[in-house]
């Protein structure tokens, strides 16, 4: 019999919890199950409470009506998470109580239970070998009690369905609804609440006590009373008897369980739904030997493991009001982990064996080494390992905390063969008794044709694990004229293809082809074939004087005048038919396809700016010049700087860049990266000669005036491919960069100087390189600035120049060298003085 009286200070306190908690959130609008509690519902679900729907005044009345029933924050918090507050609400809500409390200067009531609120970890129940019943922190995984995600997977409420039918064993009790609707030649339609004292007094036919009585003895009562009150049951009139709204129960959960505590609950609730609402068992309960207590006599035991592995519910039975649930401690559990299904903490009953644990786990994994699992013991003051053989695990009886573990097969073959290499299925063999070289490649399906016949190899484990490579013949093998070789065990045998002993053999065709480069070689193929390969002639190619190089073996090491390369000379037909020289290629050979004598692609020149007729011009004539291609475009504007005029070309190739959308802006950027590259140059010559060779000048200094007035000079250039001649507007503007202080445009004057082109632009800046500023003429000509003893001798300015002032180098002082060079210095200009003294003597 169980003592339940030192409980009963806890259950009244947690009935508390119960109230206000009910009483407070209804006026919310909470949907769910409820129960009777006078003239108010307590809501049972509380999974769809917004805690920021509640005011601030009925947050203080919940808080009132604890304190005076001694009930802390945290209780109230723990009681709220028991009824399917969500976490989040949960702390939204203690929130909302710390910053009323804040507010008033309040503070939280006190009791002697611990009821503190914890959130509960909720896992999902997979059956994974790696994952299941393991926790993912920091920290190494541990195993966790199986089981224990059943109360703890939000996606498995638990909940008591009670759209069902009435069962027709539901025991009727107070607060009971019945629904009685009687139809055929009488009609009625009745809705009776069970009184507290058990009876309905049904209208015209009296009391009838139905509580205590399921709902089949309760309708034969019914009907029976209604055929004495004149209603023809049975002949003509038909009485249906159901349940409407169920009443409440008031279920404790003791012993070992998440939240302990007095729960309510609809009638049709189950043990597990009460177990589901407790948290479930604590890692201390038992799940195999939960005991329901009704009238003060245990009439259940529940095993949980016969839900989880059979699925089976027939301890699970409908509670009624006041029953117990008593969860004990658990009195032997044992760890499996390793290769089995699901590893865990297992609960074991007394008769039951390691094979049943190995049921619990779900069995091995595909990978176990099942002949044997390792244990670990507890001995008297310390622990032991032992085996347990595969013939005693339904023998074997699991001990007080007994770890097992099932390891893995060794990743290793007892009978494996590798073959590889030009054979026709190569890949892993079995190793059958007595297997050769011969009989394991015809296994493989024979030779392929490529397979080097000379030499074969097998590697082979010694007995220290060390490898060692057996060379074979295979032809000689193959044709029985040599011993063949017994395999063993790990043998690898690799039959080596002619291709893998020698280089790729490859073509080579360069030159006029649409498609030159790198082609494999075939016997018997001839110049026509590699130029069809390489996509036949390109426009402009001559099928006459082909040249073919060819590699020489010979060639004597002791002369300079040796030949290194064979050179023939081959005509092929313009069309490809193969003709009479049908020159066959050897491997490595490299045909060369030139051009038509005579053949040009057209070569374009762009003029632009201040012409009469700006554009892009052909070159006519291999000796055509600037002046002619002035002259093509009309000449000269009016308004055209002849002095400025430049000549663009590039110094390499740019891929990707269209050089016909050159302009104005394009000039300027080219002109700034210009004068970058420039500083660079100056800054670090080394590192400046390492960079890309898109940095280099593209402009030519011309001097259009002169070339003009003495056209076909040596100065009047002669134009290539891509040139851009262009002919600026009369400039007004000289810019100034670099280190000044206010980089800007100056006007020009022919009364400035170089110097007042800078202080027009602020001045020197602190780090400016006065000796080193130079200028860039709109032409494209630099001139630098000229030291003459003390002086910095600077270039003339003309309109449209640009002024660039470098930055100084950074300091590197060596003290010895400065000594040094001041004291030469003064010696110098002390022999000076001398001299000049002596001659005036």
């Amino acid at each position: 019999m169980l003592k339940v009286k030192p409980l009963m200070k806890q259950l009244k306190q947690l009935l508390y919890l119960t109230l206000i908690i009910g009483l407070t959130l209804v006026s919310v609008g909470v949907k769910g199950q409820t129960g009777s509690l006078g003239s108010q519902s307590i809501p049972q679900n509380l999974s769809n409470v917004n805690v920021s729907d509640l005011s601030d005044a009925q947050i203080r009345q919940m808080l009132q009506q604890a304190s005076a029933a001694n009930i802390s924050d945290n209780q109230l918090l723990q009681q709220a998470a028991s009824r399917g507050l969500p976490d989040d609400q949960v702390q939204a809500l203690q929130k909302r109580i710390a910053d009323i409390r804040a507010k008033d200067g309040t503070t939280s009531g006190s009791t002697g239970i611990d009821t503190s609120y914890r959130p509960t970890r909720r896992l999902n129940y997979v059956a994974d070998s790696d994952s299941v019943n393991r926790v993912k922190n920091n920290g190494p995984k541990k195993l966790q009690v199986f089981g224990s995600e059943l109360f703890r997977n939000s996606n498995m409420k638990f909940e008591p369905n009670l759209k069902i039918a009435t069962p027709i064993n539901y025991i009727i009790g107070p607060e009971d609804q019945l629904n009685i609707n009687v139809y055929g030649k009488s009609v009625a339609n009745w809705k009776l609440e069970v009184s507290p004292d058990g009876n309905i007094n049904v209208p015209g036919v009296g009391v009838i006590n139905v509580v205590g009585k399921t709902i089949e003895q309760a309708s034969a009562t019914i009907k029976s009373r209604l055929s004495a009150s004149n209603y023809a049951v049975g002949h003509g009139t038909e009485v249906q008897i159901g349940l409407g709204n169920i009443r409440s129960i008031k279920v404790i959960i003791a012993g070992q369980v998440t939240r302990p505590g007095s729960y309510t609950l609809p009638s049709l609730a189950t043990v597990f739904n009460a177990l589901y609402a407790a948290g479930g068992p604590n890692d201390k309960g038992s799940y195999r030997q939960i005991a329901i207590i009704r009238n003060n006599r245990i009439i259940r035991h529940l095993d949980v493991y016969d839900f989880l592995t059979k699925g089976e519910q027939k301890d699970n039975i409908t509670l009624e009001d006041q029953d117990i649930i008593q969860v004990p401690t658990y009195r032997t559990r044992v760890e499996l982990a390793g290769e089995v299904k699901i590893p865990a903490l297992f609960e074991v009953l007394p008769g039951e064996s390691l094979n049943d644990v190995i049921g619990f786990a779900g069995g091995f994994t595909d990978q176990a080494y099942t002949a044997r699992i390792k244990v670990i013991q507890i001995a008297d003051q310390q622990k032991r390992i032992t085996d347990v053989l595969e013939n005693d695990y339904k023998s074997y009886t699991p001990l007080r905390g007994d770890k097992y573990k099932v390891e893995k097969i060794l990743d290793r073959y007892e009978n494996r063969l590798v073959i590889t290499g030009a054979v026709f299925r190569p890949g892993e063999y079995e190793l059958q008794k007595g297997l050769t070289v011969s009989q394991l490649i015809a296994n493989a399906a024979g030779l392929k044709e490529d397979a080097f016949g000379g030499r074969g190899t097998i590697t082979r484990l010694n007995a220290d694990n060390s490898k060692a490579l057996i060379p074979f013949n295979i032809t000689e093998i193959i044709r029985k004229t040599a011993a063949d070789i017994p395999l063993q065990r790990e043998d690898s045998i690799h039959i080596v293809s002619i291709f893998d002993l020698r280089d790729k053999y490859q073509v080579m065709v360069k030159g006029e082809v649409r498609k030159p480069g790198t082609y494999a070689y075939a016997d018997s193929m001839t110049v026509e074939d590699l130029i069809v390969k390489g996509g036949g002639f390109a426009e402009g190619a001559s099928a006459k004087r082909i040249e073919v190089s060819r590699r020489v073996n010979n060639s004597d090491p002791m002369s300079k005048e040796s030949i290194v390369a064979q050179v023939f000379t081959v005509n092929v037909d313009a069309g490809l038919v193969e003709g009479e020289a049908n020159f066959r290629l050897h491997p490595f050979d490299i045909v060369s396809v030139y051009s038509l004598p005579g053949y040009e692609k057209q070569r374009v020149v762009r003029v632009q700016g201040e012409v009469i007729y700006p554009g892009y011009y052909t070159i006519q004539k291999k000796d055509e010049k600037i002046s002619d291609m002035i002259a093509r475009a009309g000449g000269l504007s009016a308004s055209a700087d002849v002095e400025g005029g430049t000549l663009k070309r590039s110094n390499i190739a740019i891929l990707g860049v269209d050089k016909n959308k050159a302009d104005t802006a394009e000039l300027v950027r080219d002109r700034q990266t210009r004068m970058n590259q420039l500083q660079l140059t100056y800054k670090d010559t080394a590192k400046a000669k390492t960079q890309d060779t898109t940095q280099r000048n593209n402009y030519v200094g011309i001097d259009l005036k002169k070339i003009l007035q003495q056209p076909g000079s040596s100065i009047d250039l002669l134009v290539e491919d891509g040139d851009e001649i262009r002919v600026p507007k009369q400039q007004q503007i000289v810019r100034v960069n670099g280190e000044v202080l206010y980089p800007s445009a100056v006007v020009y004057s022919n009364n400035k100087s170089f110097t007042d082109y800078v202080y027009n632009a602020g001045g020197y800046s602190p780090s400016a390189l006065k000796r080193g500023a130079y200028i860039v003429y709109p032409n494209g000509t630099v001139r630098a600035t000229r030291k003459f003893l003390f002086w910095n001798t600077h270039p003339d300015v003309r309109p449209g120049s640009e002024i660039y002032v470098p930055k100084k180098l950074p300091p590197q002082i060596n003290v010895g060298t400065q000594i040094i060079g001041y004291a030469t210095a003064l010696a110098s200009l002390g022999a000076i003085i001398f001299g000049i003294i002596s001659l005036n003597k």
